[in-house]
């Protein structure tokens, strides 16, 4: 990318990141003091996870900026216009989604 273009604008659009999906009923079936470590031991993976995406990304804009590219941060403008993009695609993946999916985002808003 850095061979090509010559500007890149760090947005945090995309952090790589990983998910681990549970069966609800299967984890309800685990006694308390289990259900208790698989929570524990989720929040330890969650932490280490960010701290390594985040890790990464600030690797991977270094390298950007040592092979010649400029990294700015965006302007006002251009994060403003990625909000609205983002709005949008949000609404539109709750009309698909519904009750469920609003749900969903709901809960993400208040974190």
């Amino acid at each position: 990318m850095y061979e090509q273009v010559k500007y890149f604008y760090p947005v945090s659009a995309w952090l790589p990141r990983n998910a681990t999906v549970v069966n609800q009923k299967a984890f309800d079936a685990l006694d308390k003091p289990l259900q208790d470590a698989v929570l524990k031991a989720a929040a330890a993976a969650e932490e280490r996870g960010w701290a390594t995406s985040e890790r990464v990304d600030k690797e991977f804009i270094k390298e950007l900026s040592a092979k010649g590219m400029t990294v700015a941060e965006p302007s006002d403008s251009i994060k403003k216009e990625l909000a609205s993009i983002g709005e949008s695609m949000t609404a539109d993946w709750v009309k698909s989604a519904g009750a469920d999916g609003q749900a969903i985002i709901d809960a993400y808003r208040k974190k």
